[in-house]
Protein backbone atom coordinates (compact mmCIF):
# COMPACT_ATOMS: atom_id res chain seq x y z
CA UNK A 1 0.00 0.00 0.00
CA UNK A 2 1.55 3.33 -1.25
CA UNK A 3 1.60 5.88 1.67
CA UNK A 4 2.08 8.49 -1.06
CA UNK A 5 -0.81 10.67 -2.17
CA UNK A 6 -0.77 11.76 -5.97
CA UNK A 7 -3.86 13.58 -5.52
CA UNK A 8 -7.71 13.16 -7.22
CA UNK A 9 -7.88 12.77 -10.51
CA UNK A 10 -10.91 13.88 -12.41
CA UNK A 11 -12.38 10.55 -11.98
CA UNK A 12 -12.21 10.17 -8.66
CA UNK A 13 -14.97 12.94 -7.98
CA UNK A 14 -18.44 12.34 -7.39
CA UNK A 15 -21.31 14.75 -7.25
CA UNK A 16 -21.89 15.10 -3.19
CA UNK A 17 -18.72 14.01 -2.19
CA UNK A 18 -17.18 15.95 0.93
CA UNK A 19 -13.78 16.37 1.01
CA UNK A 20 -12.75 17.58 4.75
CA UNK A 21 -9.04 19.13 4.27
CA UNK A 22 -6.17 18.58 6.27
CA UNK A 23 -3.88 21.05 8.04
CA UNK A 24 -5.19 23.67 10.31
CA UNK A 25 -3.72 26.72 10.20
CA UNK A 26 -3.42 29.45 13.20
CA UNK A 27 -3.02 32.42 11.23
CA UNK A 28 -0.77 34.99 12.93
CA UNK A 29 0.90 38.45 12.84
CA UNK A 30 3.92 36.98 10.96
CA UNK A 31 1.68 35.95 8.22
CA UNK A 32 -0.20 39.25 8.19
CA UNK A 33 3.56 41.09 7.63
CA UNK A 34 4.71 38.60 4.80
CA UNK A 35 1.46 39.05 2.95
CA UNK A 36 1.80 42.90 2.67
CA UNK A 37 5.62 41.96 1.95
CA UNK A 38 4.79 40.15 -0.73
CA UNK A 39 1.91 42.31 -2.45
CA UNK A 40 1.91 46.20 -0.50
CA UNK A 41 -1.57 46.24 0.34
CA UNK A 42 -2.17 49.84 2.62
CA UNK A 43 -5.80 49.72 3.37
CA UNK A 44 -5.89 51.26 7.04
CA UNK A 45 -8.03 48.46 8.47
CA UNK A 46 -6.20 45.87 8.36
CA UNK A 47 -2.76 47.91 8.66
CA UNK A 48 -3.70 49.20 12.33
CA UNK A 49 -4.98 47.86 15.77
CA UNK A 50 -5.60 51.50 16.74
CA UNK A 51 -7.20 52.34 13.63
CA UNK A 52 -9.65 49.45 13.66
CA UNK A 53 -10.68 50.02 17.41
CA UNK A 54 -11.65 53.14 16.30
CA UNK A 55 -14.08 51.52 13.68
CA UNK A 56 -15.21 49.63 17.08
CA UNK A 57 -13.31 46.23 16.29
CA UNK A 58 -10.94 44.48 19.10
CA UNK A 59 -7.93 45.10 16.80
CA UNK A 60 -6.63 45.06 13.07
CA UNK A 61 -8.66 42.23 11.53
CA UNK A 62 -6.73 39.66 8.99
CA UNK A 63 -7.24 40.88 5.32
CA UNK A 64 -10.19 39.38 3.76
CA UNK A 65 -7.79 37.94 0.92
CA UNK A 66 -5.52 36.57 3.26
CA UNK A 67 -8.23 34.62 4.90
CA UNK A 68 -9.56 33.24 1.19
CA UNK A 69 -5.86 32.22 0.01
CA UNK A 70 -5.30 29.74 3.41
CA UNK A 71 -8.30 28.73 3.19
CA UNK A 72 -8.13 28.00 -0.88
CA UNK A 73 -4.93 26.46 0.24
CA UNK A 74 -6.53 23.96 2.14
CA UNK A 75 -8.13 22.38 -0.15
CA UNK A 76 -5.65 22.29 -3.22
CA UNK A 77 -4.09 18.69 -2.29
CA UNK A 78 -7.34 17.40 -2.76
CA UNK A 79 -9.33 19.74 -5.43
CA UNK A 80 -6.81 20.73 -7.15
CA UNK A 81 -3.34 19.35 -7.33
CA UNK A 82 -3.74 17.66 -10.39
CA UNK A 83 -5.19 20.96 -12.14
CA UNK A 84 -4.19 21.97 -15.77
CA UNK A 85 -5.55 25.90 -14.42
CA UNK A 86 -8.20 27.07 -11.89
CA UNK A 87 -10.95 28.77 -13.97
CA UNK A 88 -13.46 30.63 -11.45
CA UNK A 89 -15.19 32.00 -8.69
CA UNK A 90 -18.96 32.45 -7.39
CA UNK A 91 -20.93 33.27 -4.34
CA UNK A 92 -18.41 34.14 -2.35
CA UNK A 93 -19.58 35.31 1.20
CA UNK A 94 -17.50 36.35 4.14
CA UNK A 95 -19.27 35.58 7.20
CA UNK A 96 -17.46 36.65 10.34
CA UNK A 97 -13.83 38.93 11.02
CA UNK A 98 -10.59 36.69 11.17
CA UNK A 99 -8.32 37.79 14.01
CA UNK A 100 -4.50 36.64 14.59
CA UNK A 101 -4.77 34.04 16.64
CA UNK A 102 -7.68 32.57 15.03
CA UNK A 103 -7.54 28.60 13.58
CA UNK A 104 -8.42 27.93 10.00
CA UNK A 105 -9.77 25.15 8.91
CA UNK A 106 -11.93 23.78 5.35
CA UNK A 107 -14.10 21.42 3.70
CA UNK A 108 -15.43 21.47 0.83
CA UNK A 109 -18.48 20.04 -1.34
CA UNK A 110 -18.65 18.94 -5.00
CA UNK A 111 -21.42 20.77 -6.64
CA UNK A 112 -20.91 20.02 -10.01
CA UNK A 113 -18.74 17.83 -12.88
CA UNK A 114 -18.45 18.27 -16.35
CA UNK A 115 -15.92 16.67 -18.77
CA UNK A 116 -14.34 18.02 -21.40
CA UNK A 117 -14.72 17.03 -24.82
CA UNK A 118 -11.07 16.04 -24.71
CA UNK A 119 -11.38 13.18 -23.08
CA UNK A 120 -8.48 14.04 -20.98
CA UNK A 121 -9.76 16.89 -18.49
CA UNK A 122 -13.10 17.65 -16.53
CA UNK A 123 -14.43 20.70 -14.56
CA UNK A 124 -14.86 20.00 -11.37
CA UNK A 125 -17.36 22.50 -8.95
CA UNK A 126 -16.59 22.93 -5.21
CA UNK A 127 -18.32 24.90 -2.76
CA UNK A 128 -15.26 25.42 -0.06
CA UNK A 129 -16.59 26.49 3.80
CA UNK A 130 -13.54 27.51 6.12
CA UNK A 131 -14.47 27.94 9.95
CA UNK A 132 -12.60 28.89 12.90
CA UNK A 133 -11.64 27.20 15.81
CA UNK A 134 -14.79 27.60 17.17
CA UNK A 135 -16.74 26.04 14.40
CA UNK A 136 -17.98 29.15 13.00
CA UNK A 137 -18.18 30.03 9.44
CA UNK A 138 -15.86 32.38 8.42
CA UNK A 139 -15.94 32.44 4.39
CA UNK A 140 -17.90 30.27 2.01
CA UNK A 141 -17.14 30.22 -1.81
CA UNK A 142 -17.86 28.56 -4.85
CA UNK A 143 -14.27 27.71 -7.55
CA UNK A 144 -14.38 25.54 -10.57
CA UNK A 145 -11.11 24.45 -11.90
CA UNK A 146 -9.99 21.90 -14.70
CA UNK A 147 -8.74 18.69 -13.77
CA UNK A 148 -6.51 15.81 -15.56
CA UNK A 149 -8.35 12.45 -15.94
CA UNK A 150 -5.79 9.68 -14.75
CA UNK A 151 -7.16 7.73 -17.91
CA UNK A 152 -8.79 9.02 -20.74
CA UNK A 153 -11.18 6.06 -21.47
CA UNK A 154 -12.42 6.40 -17.59
CA UNK A 155 -16.45 6.70 -17.70
CA UNK A 156 -17.68 9.86 -15.50
CA UNK A 157 -21.00 8.47 -14.48
CA UNK A 158 -22.89 11.48 -13.28
CA UNK A 159 -22.36 14.49 -14.20
CA UNK A 160 -23.78 18.50 -13.65
CA UNK A 161 -23.35 22.00 -14.39
CA UNK A 162 -24.05 24.05 -11.03
CA UNK A 163 -26.77 26.93 -11.33
CA UNK A 164 -24.35 29.62 -9.46
CA UNK A 165 -25.71 33.16 -8.95
CA UNK A 166 -24.70 35.79 -11.06
CA UNK A 167 -24.34 38.08 -8.46
CA UNK A 168 -24.81 38.38 -4.62
CA UNK A 169 -27.35 40.58 -3.69
CA UNK A 170 -26.44 43.76 -0.85
CA UNK A 171 -28.87 42.20 1.41
CA UNK A 172 -26.45 38.51 1.22
CA UNK A 173 -23.54 40.63 2.51
CA UNK A 174 -22.45 40.21 5.96
CA UNK A 175 -20.88 42.78 8.21
CA UNK A 176 -18.19 42.14 10.35
CA UNK A 177 -19.81 42.13 14.48
CA UNK A 178 -19.07 45.72 15.97
CA UNK A 179 -18.05 47.88 12.91
CA UNK A 180 -19.06 51.20 13.36
CA UNK A 181 -17.45 53.90 10.88
CA UNK A 182 -19.45 56.90 12.91
CA UNK A 183 -15.89 58.24 13.91
CA UNK A 184 -14.32 56.92 10.35
CA UNK A 185 -10.62 58.94 10.20
CA UNK A 186 -10.66 59.64 5.87
CA UNK A 187 -7.17 61.21 6.11
CA UNK A 188 -5.38 58.77 8.04
CA UNK A 189 -7.25 56.22 5.72
CA UNK A 190 -5.95 57.93 2.84
CA UNK A 191 -8.22 59.91 1.06
CA UNK A 192 -11.63 61.47 1.77
CA UNK A 193 -13.98 59.44 -0.62
CA UNK A 194 -16.99 57.92 1.11
CA UNK A 195 -19.82 55.75 -0.46
CA UNK A 196 -21.79 59.26 -1.87
CA UNK A 197 -18.38 60.00 -3.91
CA UNK A 198 -18.54 57.18 -6.23
CA UNK A 199 -21.08 56.68 -8.75
CA UNK A 200 -22.05 53.61 -10.95
CA UNK A 201 -20.14 53.51 -14.11
CA UNK A 202 -17.59 55.13 -13.19
CA UNK A 203 -14.10 54.09 -13.90
CA UNK A 204 -10.60 54.71 -12.32
CA UNK A 205 -7.67 53.93 -13.23
CA UNK A 206 -5.52 52.75 -10.35
CA UNK A 207 -2.50 54.56 -12.08
CA UNK A 208 0.55 52.21 -10.41
CA UNK A 209 2.21 49.33 -11.64
CA UNK A 210 3.66 46.09 -9.68
CA UNK A 211 5.95 43.34 -10.82
CA UNK A 212 5.51 40.08 -9.08
CA UNK A 213 8.78 38.45 -9.68
CA UNK A 214 8.85 34.52 -9.38
CA UNK A 215 10.88 34.54 -5.48
CA UNK A 216 7.94 36.67 -4.81
CA UNK A 217 4.98 34.07 -5.92
CA UNK A 218 6.46 31.37 -4.67
CA UNK A 219 6.64 32.46 -1.16
CA UNK A 220 3.08 33.70 -1.10
CA UNK A 221 2.24 30.34 -2.86
CA UNK A 222 4.47 28.47 -0.23
CA UNK A 223 3.04 31.16 2.59
CA UNK A 224 -0.92 29.81 1.29
CA UNK A 225 0.22 25.90 1.99
CA UNK A 226 -0.94 26.21 -1.95
CA UNK A 227 0.73 22.67 -3.71
CA UNK A 228 -0.39 22.88 -7.43
CA UNK A 229 1.76 21.62 -9.58
CA UNK A 230 1.65 24.36 -12.05
CA UNK A 231 3.19 26.69 -9.36
CA UNK A 232 5.77 24.76 -8.38
CA UNK A 233 7.11 22.07 -10.10
CA UNK A 234 8.94 23.30 -13.15
CA UNK A 235 10.19 19.50 -14.43
CA UNK A 236 6.32 19.30 -15.24
CA UNK A 237 5.89 22.58 -16.95
CA UNK A 238 9.05 21.95 -19.38
CA UNK A 239 6.51 19.78 -20.95
CA UNK A 240 4.08 22.82 -21.14
CA UNK A 241 4.20 25.15 -24.19
CA UNK A 242 4.55 28.00 -22.20
CA UNK A 243 7.90 25.58 -20.17
CA UNK A 244 6.93 27.91 -17.32
CA UNK A 245 5.31 28.18 -13.98
CA UNK A 246 2.09 29.42 -13.31
CA UNK A 247 1.38 32.38 -10.70
CA UNK A 248 -1.15 31.39 -8.35
CA UNK A 249 -3.94 33.43 -9.80
CA UNK A 250 -4.51 34.35 -5.77
CA UNK A 251 -1.73 36.42 -6.23
CA UNK A 252 -2.85 38.31 -9.10
CA UNK A 253 -5.58 39.04 -7.47
CA UNK A 254 -4.03 40.27 -3.92
CA UNK A 255 -1.59 42.25 -5.91
CA UNK A 256 -4.71 44.04 -8.32
CA UNK A 257 -6.47 44.61 -4.99
CA UNK A 258 -3.70 46.52 -3.22
CA UNK A 259 -3.06 48.46 -6.60
CA UNK A 260 -6.65 49.45 -6.47
CA UNK A 261 -5.73 51.72 -2.63
CA UNK A 262 -5.08 54.54 -5.34
CA UNK A 263 -8.33 55.52 -5.83
CA UNK A 264 -9.98 52.62 -3.36
CA UNK A 265 -8.43 53.72 -0.21
CA UNK A 266 -11.75 53.39 1.93
CA UNK A 267 -13.21 50.36 0.00
CA UNK A 268 -10.60 47.64 1.28
CA UNK A 269 -12.95 45.41 2.94
CA UNK A 270 -13.68 42.89 1.01
CA UNK A 271 -17.27 41.54 1.98
CA UNK A 272 -18.41 38.68 -1.12
CA UNK A 273 -16.81 37.73 -4.51
CA UNK A 274 -19.80 37.63 -7.43
CA UNK A 275 -17.46 36.14 -9.83
CA UNK A 276 -14.12 36.06 -10.90
CA UNK A 277 -12.39 34.86 -14.17
CA UNK A 278 -8.52 34.42 -14.84
CA UNK A 279 -8.41 35.06 -18.48
CA UNK A 280 -5.06 34.54 -19.31
CA UNK A 281 -2.20 33.00 -17.65
CA UNK A 282 0.58 35.43 -15.94
CA UNK A 283 3.92 34.60 -15.93
CA UNK A 284 6.72 35.97 -12.88
CA UNK A 285 8.46 39.30 -14.32
CA UNK A 286 5.62 41.06 -15.98
CA UNK A 287 4.53 44.78 -14.84
CA UNK A 288 0.67 44.01 -13.48
CA UNK A 289 -1.77 47.24 -13.61
CA UNK A 290 -5.07 47.52 -12.57
CA UNK A 291 -8.40 49.42 -12.77
CA UNK A 292 -11.94 49.11 -11.60
CA UNK A 293 -15.44 50.12 -12.58
CA UNK A 294 -18.46 50.71 -9.95
CA UNK A 295 -20.88 48.47 -11.33
CA UNK A 296 -23.73 48.93 -8.27
CA UNK A 297 -23.77 50.34 -4.70
CA UNK A 298 -25.90 50.26 -1.70
CA UNK A 299 -26.39 51.08 1.92
CA UNK A 300 -26.45 48.42 3.95
CA UNK A 301 -26.85 49.57 7.47
CA UNK A 302 -26.49 53.06 9.17
CA UNK A 303 -23.27 54.96 7.88
CA UNK A 304 -22.16 52.10 5.35
CA UNK A 305 -22.15 51.16 2.11
CA UNK A 306 -21.32 48.57 0.13
CA UNK A 307 -20.07 49.35 -3.45
CA UNK A 308 -19.87 46.28 -6.17
CA UNK A 309 -16.69 46.44 -8.01
CA UNK A 310 -15.04 45.10 -11.32
CA UNK A 311 -11.31 44.88 -10.63
CA UNK A 312 -9.72 44.22 -13.86
CA UNK A 313 -5.93 43.53 -14.14
CA UNK A 314 -3.44 43.82 -17.15
CA UNK A 315 0.32 42.66 -17.81
CA UNK A 316 2.87 45.09 -19.13
CA UNK A 317 -0.48 47.48 -20.19
CA UNK A 318 -1.22 50.61 -18.26
CA UNK A 319 -4.92 51.25 -17.84
CA UNK A 320 -5.56 54.55 -18.69
CA UNK A 321 -7.71 53.49 -21.64
CA UNK A 322 -9.00 50.54 -19.55
CA UNK A 323 -8.36 47.73 -21.82
CA UNK A 324 -11.61 45.51 -21.41
CA UNK A 325 -13.14 42.29 -23.31
CA UNK A 326 -14.28 43.30 -27.04
CA UNK A 327 -18.27 42.87 -28.11
CA UNK A 328 -17.78 39.02 -28.59
CA UNK A 329 -16.25 38.77 -25.24
CA UNK A 330 -12.93 38.08 -25.62
CA UNK A 331 -10.43 39.78 -23.78
CA UNK A 332 -6.85 40.88 -25.45
CA UNK A 333 -4.26 39.37 -24.18
CA UNK A 334 -2.97 41.92 -21.90
CA UNK A 335 -5.98 40.90 -19.19
CA UNK A 336 -4.96 38.33 -17.08
CA UNK A 337 -7.82 39.37 -14.30
CA UNK A 338 -11.73 39.88 -14.04
CA UNK A 339 -13.24 40.01 -10.82
CA UNK A 340 -16.11 41.32 -9.41
CA UNK A 341 -16.78 41.74 -5.57
CA UNK A 342 -18.45 43.68 -3.24
CA UNK A 343 -16.72 46.28 -0.60
CA UNK A 344 -17.96 48.12 2.29
CA UNK A 345 -17.30 51.75 2.14
CA UNK A 346 -18.02 54.44 5.03
CA UNK A 347 -20.76 56.87 4.18
CA UNK A 348 -21.49 60.13 5.36
CA UNK A 349 -25.26 60.07 5.37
Amino acid sequence: MSKTDPGNYFEDFRLGQVLAHATPRTVTVGDVALYTALNGPRFALFSSDEFARSCGLDGAPIDPLLTFHVVFGKTVPDISLNAVANLGYAEGQFLRAVYPGDTLTATSEVIGLKENSNKKTGVVYVRTTGVNQRGEPVLSYVRWVMVRKRDAAAEIAEQKTPDLKSALAASDLVVPAGLDVSGYDFALAGAPHAFEDYEIGEKIDHVDGMVVEEAEQQLATRLYQNTAKVHFNQYERAKDPSGRRLVYGGVVISTAKALSFNGLQNAGLILGINGGRHVNPYFAGSTVFAWSEVLDKALIEPGIGALRLRLVATKDQPCGDFPDKDAAGAYPAEVILDFDYWAAVPARG
